[in-house]
């Protein structure tokens, strides 16, 4: 008898028309955003060509759309206040502004995974020329960050440490209670990114001790692209200087005129300008879905359905690079063959292969991402949010049988 998660499964998916004809498991990439938020959005839209001016402050039907915006945010992560969160536009946006905000010394060094998206690897990479050294701590087998790895490499001059909550390609899961007792315990700052993970499954900034945690919203947080959060504690923020200041950066920042470059407090000093209104309401409304539904119950399920289609596939004799519980998350990465990295002909064969099974699945209904490691052998990665079903997950395994056939 299949299982089923703790909420009415056939009820969330009537939220999602497109699992009535797409098995879609590329949430990792991006996710379809759900009805409810689809409604939302239309109001906004409508308020837009009825007094848009509102929209600035307490609109008649949407409310004050930043301070909401904000509140319903650090409700998600547990955040100490709604002023240690702003929006910003991605990941990338998000972590440049933070990179360039810490207040470095000449020789401090940052630490982050081998494994990291780019998005978290390149603005610590690019401060080598404010002689900040980036260290890249090369993967142990594991597929993403710990404590014990980490502990290798860190020594007197490390500020940060980056990690992200879930990997993108090997959906490591971190243990981040555990990396903020013994970054906060060293006086080093943990930057978090959790644009895998945020929507997925609990996270409380507090306990976890993270000091600074940023997601784009169009993934686990199911939100529409170009508009994610950026969380900064009040006690890290205060001791950061921007080094990207916009209109709504600083103090007295209505008076126009008046030019002060005085920081606004905490996390508000990374407020620019002008911000996607449209997707603040859309971010807020998924956001409210996915909590009505419980991030421990969402967590359970996605967990089930990892567990669930890693087995299935190490069966069809497939290699699962994905860890198991408890580094398991959304996300299953496998590879269908095993080449060797230095053989160009078993690579290109490999790559051959891998591109036409994913077609084959494309040609099915069924949506999933093609990703290469850093020796570029192909793999391929299942991402499931809270509306899939075990049917969903067992489709591939199923198909790469019946492809091979």
């Amino acid at each position: 008898m299949p299982s089923l998660p703790a909420y009415d499964l056939a009820e969330v998916r009537r939220a999602f028309p497109l699992s009535e004809r797409l098995t879609y498991l590329n949430h990792a990439s991006i996710s379809p955003v759900p009805l409810p938020t689809i409604q939302t959005m239309q109001q906004a839209l409508q308020r837009l060509t009825e007094d848009p001016s509102t929209l600035y402050g307490d609109d008649p039907v949407l409310g004050n759309i930043a301070a909401n915006f904000s509140a319903e945010m650090a409700a998600l992560l547990h955040a100490a206040s709604p002023d240690e969160i702003v929006p910003v536009q991605n990941t990338s946006i998000a972590l440049n502004m933070i990179a360039h905000a810490v207040p470095w010394h000449t020789g401090d060094n940052v630490i982050f995974s081998r494994v990291e998206f780019p998005s978290n690897a390149y603005p610590w990479m690019a401060l080598e020329r404010f002689r900040v050294r980036p260290i890249l701590v090369p993967d142990d087998g594991s597929g993403g960050p710990s404590v014990e790895l980490f502990d290798r490499y860190v020594d007197a001059h490390t500020r940060v440490i980056a990690v992200s909550a879930v990997q993108f390609f090997t959906g490591h899961r971190a243990d981040l209670a555990a990396l903020g007792a013994y970054c906060r315990e060293r006086g080093i700052w943990l930057v978090v990114d959790a644009i895998q993970a945020a929507g997925h499954m609990p996270i409380d900034v507090q306990a976890m001790q993270i000091d600074v945690l940023v997601s784009g919203g169009q993934k686990s947080l199911m939100g529409t692209p170009g508009q994610g959060l950026l969380y900064v504690r009040e006690q890290v923020a205060e001791q950061m200087r921007p080094a990207i200041i916009g209109s709504h950066s600083t103090q007295g920042w209505t008076f126009w005129l008046d030019y002060d470059l005085t920081p606004r407090p905490g996390a508000l000093r990374f407020s620019l300008g002008m911000d996607d209104l449209l997707g603040m309401v859309a971010l807020r409304a998924s956001v409210q879905f996915l909590r009505a539904l419980g991030l421990e119950a969402i967590d359970a399920w996605t967990q089930h359905l990892s567990q669930l289609a890693a087995e299935d596939l190490r069966a069809r004799g497939c290699t699962v690079i994905t860890p198991s519980a408890p580094h398991l998350g959304p996300i299953v990465t496998f590879r269908l063959s095993d080449p060797d990295p230095d053989d160009p002909d078993a690579l290109a064969a490999a790559e051959a292969e891998t591109v036409a099974f994913q077609q084959f699945l494309a040609e099915r209904g069924v949506r999933l991402t093609k990703h290469w490691d850093a020796r570029r052998v192909p793999h391929l990665r299942i991402s499931t949010h809270c509306y899939n079903t075990e049917d969903d997950v067992l489709q591939v395994g199923k198909l790469w049988e019946e492809h091979r056939a």
